[in-house]
């Protein structure tokens, strides 16, 4: 399974890292491919290509704040999980569950 993310907080700094860790982890727990783009104070981190939304199976939105160039993501509604950088943090296999 194919798993991309894009993690921001409010602030950009400690939950948008903390939330992407946390993902990665679970990800890497149940032997799937992640990706996660990070959006802080630092700008855009790690931005998915094209390709990588386009091969995903599940797109994973943990952000507090409105996504930059959310248009990427433009036909890909039916795959994207919505959720909050806190919850992820607290519960990664909250990702999962709603699957």
């Amino acid at each position: 399974m194919k798993i991309v993310a894009v993690t921001s907080c409010a602030t950009g700094i400690a939950h948008t890292y903390m939330a992407a860790e946390a993902i990665l982890k679970v990800c890497r727990e149940k032997g799937y491919e992640c990706k996660v783009e990070k959006q802080g104070a630092l700008g855009i981190e790690d931005k998915l290509r094209n390709r990588d939304i386009k091969e995903a199976d599940l797109i994973v939105f943990a952000n507090d704040v409105g996504i930059s160039k959310a248009e990427r993501f433009k036909g890909y509604e039916d795959k994207i999980f919505q959720t909050k950088p806190h919850d992820v943090i607290k519960d990664p296999y909250s990702i999962f569950d709603e699957k």
